[in-house]
C-alpha cells in the first residue's frame, strides 16, 4: 500500500527535502540506530543526537538535497524504499570545500517502525558515486586501453 502519508514519505519529504530538522524528534525513537551511515570518526549512528549531527553535516554539504522515493515495499514493521538523490555540493559539511557540482545517486533504505516512529534503519546509498562526482574519489583508468 503506497501513500504519501507513510512515515518514510514524511521522513524524506519533510526532514530531508524541506530541511525540517524539527521533525526528527517526531519521527524517530530517541535510541534510533542508523546502520550504513557513520559520523566523522566512522562510528555507526546510534541515538537521535548522533543522527542530528550527521544530518546537519550532510545537509550542510547539500542544502538543496532532494530524495525521491521511486518505489516502496512494506511487510510487518519494515518499510523499504528505493530512492534517487539529487543535490548540489554547496557546503563543507563533508570536510571538503564546496565544489558547486550537481550530484545524483541512488540508494535503498529499510526502516523498522515501532509505535509509529523510526526505531532502526539500514541504509545502502551509493556514496562512491557521490564521492566521485564531487572529486573526493577518483577511479583509476581502465587497464589495457
Amino acid at each position: 500500500m503506497k501513500s504519501q502519508d507513510t512515515i518514510q514519505h514524511r521522513w524524506f519529504g519533510q526532514v530531508w527535502n524541506e530541511g525540517r530538522a524539527d521533525m526528527i524528534d517526531e519521527l524517530t525513537c530517541h535510541d534510533v540506530i542508523g546502520h550504513g551511515i557513520v559520523d566523522h570518526e566512522g562510528n555507526e549512528i546510534r541515538g537521535v543526537d548522533a543522527f542530528r549531527r550527521f544530518y546537519k553535516s550532510f545537509r550542510g554539504a547539500f542544502p538543496d538535497i532532494h530524495i525521491a522515493i521511486e518505489d516502496t515495499v512494506s511487510e510487518g514493521d519494515r518499510i523499504v524504499s528505493l530512492c534517487r538523490v539529487t543535490a548540489t555540493h554547496l557546503g563543507d559539511g563533508l570536510g571538503v570545500a564546496p565544489t558547486n557540482k550537481k550530484v545524483e545517486f541512488t540508494g535503498m533504505c529499510m526502516m523498522r517502525i515501532k509505535d509509529g516512529m523510526i526505531a532502526e534503519s539500514w541504509n545502502s546509498f551509493d556514496f562512491l558515486t557521490l564521492f566521485q562526482q564531487i572529486g573526493l574519489v577518483q577511479m583509476p583508468p581502465p587497464k589495457g586501453g
